[in-house]
């Protein structure tokens, strides 16, 4: 709920959190890539119009440097501890822009964290590798802080 309108709040519990996420996706309004093993969800990748998804991370920055607002925001990545280092981010990740395209398409924008040349838990990548945006043709646009970067790519 963090990315949505309503925010997560200090004065959310995570069942009110979990309830109004499942009213948003009973409505439509909101979108993801699940990956499954089997009958288990293991992974997931959240995406969305800018209008679903208006509250970004790094935003001061990201406002100082934007020209036009994207179509779609891809927000976050989650995948169990048992999957990591095996595909699964990259798995929602194509899966978000294969629904994308479905649905019409255009640009689509991430802020993923440039890992290279040092260490960084997989537990708090929530916003997934510029590494892992290029494999998938994203360009860099700008730089929000000291490791997150502004990507792009256009989906038709």
């Amino acid at each position: 709920m963090a990315f949505h309108a309503e925010g997560v709040g200090r004065t959310k519990t995570p069942a009110q959190n979990r309830s109004e996420k499942e009213c948003r996706v009973r409505e439509g309004r909101a979108h993801a890539a699940l990956v499954y093993d089997g009958p288990h969800c293991v992974g997931w990748c959240q995406f969305g119009p800018t209008d679903e998804l208006p509250r970004i991370k790094h935003r001061r920055a990201y406002l100082d440097g934007l020209s036009a607002l994207p179509d779609w925001r891809i927000t976050c990545f989650f995948v169990h501890r048992g999957y990591r280092h095996r595909g699964v981010a990259s798995a929602a990740l194509d899966g978000a822009l294969q629904e994308i395209a479905r649905l019409g398409g255009g640009t689509v924008e991430s802020y993923p964290e440039d890992v290279d040349g040092r260490s960084a838990s997989a537990s708090f990548l929530h916003n997934g590798t510029v590494a892992m945006f290029e494999r998938h043709g994203f360009a860099r646009t700008r730089r929000l802080g000291k490791h997150h970067w502004v990507v792009t790519r256009v989906v038709t």
